[in-house]
């Protein structure tokens, strides 16, 4: 009688199926990855903004108003940026590395509403301004309306105003 001999290792389709089921479970993995990749950037972002912030309250005590809008937040890192150069000498270094954009590579938008309120936002991921994915500051000043579309954000941590000269 012939024995049949029987051949160890995996059919085509054997080696098919597992292929297919390792494509899968790493393409579901992915995509995991990738959305929280997405919102470590949106927080990342946000932590940098609190970090302009705290800067811009630092800037504030020096001058008591916050950058203008010309001066931007450049004027954070760089003091040559100062619409007055004659004031270089107040200047306190707020920032030791330059922070120039956020995390999807846009440079911050920044606009001095007054002396002592602003409005810092980036973006987002979209790149286009006005749009759902943008993440903004608004500091105002105390006891001022908060029904201006910029939110409440950081309104508790403002500096008193300035006194009046007379």
């Amino acid at each position: 009688m012939h024995k049949r001999r029987r051949r160890g290792g995996f059919t085509l389709i054997e080696v098919l199926i597992v292929i297919a089921i390792v494509l899968t479970l790493s393409g579901l993995v992915g995509v995991a990855l990738f959305q929280r990749r997405d919102e470590a950037k949106v927080d990342l972002t946000k932590t940098d903004m609190n970090t302009l912030k705290s800067a811009m309250q630092q800037f504030y005590l020096h001058f008591e108003r916050y950058p203008t809008t010309e001066e931007g937040v450049s004027v954070l890192w760089d003091k040559a940026q100062l619409d007055d150069p004659e004031l270089e000498d107040k200047w306190g270094g707020y920032l030791s590395a330059p922070l120039e954009k956020d995390k999807w590579g846009h440079e911050w938008g920044y606009e001095q509403l007054s002396y002592n309120s602003y409005r810092l936002w980036s973006v987002g991921p979209d790149g286009e301004e006005d749009t759902d994915d943008d993440i903004v500051i608004s500091v105002k000043p105390i006891g001022a309306d908060d029904d201006d579309g910029f939110g409440d954000f950081g309104d508790d941590m403002l500096p008193p105003p300035p006194p009046s000269g007379g």
